[in-house]
């Protein structure tokens, strides 16, 4: 296993990444009276739990700055999962995309509390 260099390296980020670039294809094909809705929320929750994780790598420093930027993130992969049912609701998700981002968001939140039960790893020392 190679050394983790920067956030760009974490497992958890990678996958938050690959997902929101994801949502980011198929909601292209959302309904134009869900830009300033729908669209623009599932982008955005989608791509703050990859901002949250950057930041978050750079205040490894501070053991609670760090742990509350993996909060925000877990949160909104959470806030990501809550659009993406929105969006399967409205049929602008096919049921087996759905079971796919959200079982791919459950691992991202399993990772980041797994990383924020035990955080010592990643801190660095002062």
């Amino acid at each position: 296993m190679s050394r983790i260099q920067s956030h760009l390296d974490l497992d958890v980020y990678k996958l938050a990444f690959e997902s929101a670039m994801r949502i980011f294809e198929l909601s292209k094909q959302f309904p134009k009276e869900e830009t300033c809705s729908l669209t623009d929320q599932i982008r955005r929750s989608s791509r703050s739990v990859c901002a949250n994780i950057a930041e978050g790598w750079r205040k490894r420093r501070y053991e609670a700055a760090f742990v509350s930027k993996l909060s925000d993130a877990e949160a909104e992969a959470a806030e990501a999962q809550t659009w993406l049912e929105f969006a399967y609701e409205c049929e602008y998700l096919t049921v087996e995309v759905m079971k796919e981002l959200r079982k791919t968001y459950d691992h991202v939140i399993g990772k980041l509390v797994k990383m924020i039960i035990n955080p010592t790893p990643w801190i660095l020392p002062r």
